[in-house]
């Protein structure tokens, strides 16, 4: 059965849920700290390899941001506008480049970078926090 947060009606979703949902995405949104300590968000193509997420960079700001404050989250997120539905599913952890045998085995990972150039350099977020909310017709309550 399904746990609703009775304040604002998301279901919270099982970690299991979680990485059904991420599995089958394509596309997050990467949360890094900039040098300045401002917070930024990329778009960025991932793939998951198990319970991580591997996604691909090339240098400038997001790259950086990666090597001085590895501590990052990725958002991965779905919508139905017409049904009013959707979910969300939050990732934290420590980013890591990926390097050697286990690079190797990344590169065989469904992940093509929608945008322009290389994406040489590969990270893998093993997060040690999973949490994710829906919305929509299954957290509403009963219409009476």
């Amino acid at each position: 059965m399904a746990v609703v947060d009775g304040r604002n009606w998301l279901e919270i979703l099982s970690k299991d849920e979680c990485w059904r949902l991420v599995r089958h995405a394509a596309v997050g949104r990467l949360a890094v700290i900039a040098a300045d300590g401002s917070p930024e968000i990329y778009p960025l193509n991932i793939a998951a390899d198990g319970e991580s997420v591997v996604f691909r960079t090339d240098p400038g700001s997001k790259l950086a941001a990666l090597q001085s404050m590895p501590t990052v989250a990725i958002e991965v997120d779905g919508f139905d506008f017409d049904a009013r539905e959707g979910w969300s599913v939050l990732l934290v952890g420590r980013a890591e480049e990926i390097a050697g045998k286990a690079l190797t085995q990344a590169r065989t990972l469904p992940l093509a970078p929608w945008s322009v150039g290389e994406k040489a350099r590969w990270f893998r977020l093993t997060p040690t926090r999973v949490s994710g909310r829906a919305i929509g017709e299954r957290a509403r309550p009963a219409r009476t």
